[in-house]
């Protein structure tokens, strides 16, 4: 099924990119831009990001390797606030 009618990238183009991110890095966060650039294009309109998404989450090896998990905790917002000088 062809997901990106402007690039011409398929659901399978999707696949293998991802399946050889993660063959060749098994510590890489695999994006959607790394899937672009690792099939040789760049988005053009961004129309098709969401069906983009949705084939690159069915993916099972889109996954965060385990040990990259939890590696730092999330800022809140509270505390980005905190971060701030005091005459801003």
């Amino acid at each position: 099924m062809i997901v990106c009618h402007c690039q011409n990238i398929t659901d399978a183009d999707i696949n293998a990119a991802v399946d050889w991110m993660r063959a060749s890095d098994d510590r890489t966060i695999i994006t959607p831009g790394k899937v672009y650039r690792a099939l040789g294009k760049a988005a053009d309109c961004g129309g098709c990001m969401p069906l983009f998404l949705s084939v690159m989450r069915q993916n099972d090896n889109l996954e965060v390797p385990m040990h990259l998990r939890h590696l730092k905790p999330a800022a809140t917002q509270e505390n980005h606030h905190e971060r701030r000088q005091k005459g801003h």
